[in-house]
């Protein structure tokens, strides 16, 4: 098995370090194409107005000046043109992507890219409390539990264009309760806060502060399954079709559905 292995976080993030020690317990056919800087919350955005560069960073390990997605791409177009992966792993994200998170990851946009191309592919985070921040957010979880949760998944049958993502919570290996299957959840980000400063030149800038709080009924989604210590697996599919609207739609033009 040929792995990919990328990240948001950027190619010295200390999660990719620890995704690739997992890909390496799984096979010993691991390349590493990550963006060489910390690219979090850039979604699936592309560079399309400025050309990409890419470095070695290593053996079988290359830094590219682009987004998550830009680094699939060029995975999967370039450096391993002649020898595509059978499987995409990205992360370990520093910090969570539940909820309305994943639409923002970078994290889980690089899995969405392998999907797209036909690849099964995984976005992996870990979960930290708060004050933790920086190199004190522990990946001890998602070191222990990683393979544990993509063993069973490489042997499963996946949907076509589908992919998974998995949330490692914020304790102990030993705390950890086990593995749940839930849906993606909800928060409501519309408290978000804009924190404004001034810098030493007397310009304002500004910081988006998301302070969103799960508020799913039923207490049955990744964000509850993460908060109560569970690792949460998600599937996602890249369709973004709301197919129980399509009648409704066309009636409003008067076609025939």
């Amino acid at each position: 098995m040929r792995i990919l292995v990328t990240n948001d976080d950027g190619i010295n993030a200390p999660g990719l370090a620890v995704l690739e020690e997992i890909a390496r317990t799984l096979s010993d056919d691991v390349i590493v194409v990550a963006p060489s800087s910390e690219k979090s919350g850039a979604g699936r955005s592309l560079t399309l107005t400025q050309p990409l560069r890419v470095r070695r960073a290593g053996e079988h390990r290359y830094a590219v000046s682009g987004t998550p997605t830009d680094c699939v791409m060029m995975a999967l177009a370039h450096i391993m043109k002649d020898s595509a992966p059978d499987l995409i792993l990205s992360g370990v994200n520093r910090g969570a992507n539940l909820g309305e998170d994943i639409g923002y990851s970078g994290t889980v946009s690089a899995a969405m890219e392998g999907a797209l191309a036909g690849i099964r592919s995984v976005a992996l985070s870990q979960v930290y409390a708060k004050p933790a921040a920086g190199e004190s957010v522990s990946f001890a979880v998602a070191q222990t539990w990683g393979k544990r949760v993509l063993l069973p998944l490489l042997n499963g049958q996946w949907a076509p264009r589908s992919f998974y993502n998995v949330n490692f919570p914020a304790s102990t290996p030993e705390e950890v309760r086990g593995i749940r299957v839930v849906p993606q959840g909800l928060r409501d980000y519309g408290g978000t806060e804009i924190i404004e400063r001034t810098d030493p030149r007397g310009f304002d800038y500004y910081w988006i502060k998301l302070p969103g709080k799960p508020h799913t009924p039923g207490h049955s989604t990744d964000l509850e399954a993460a908060a109560d210590g569970w690792v949460t697996v998600t599937p996602l599919h890249c369709e973004l079709t709301h197919h129980a609207s399509l009648g409704r739609t066309s009636r409003l033009f008067d076609i025939d559905s």
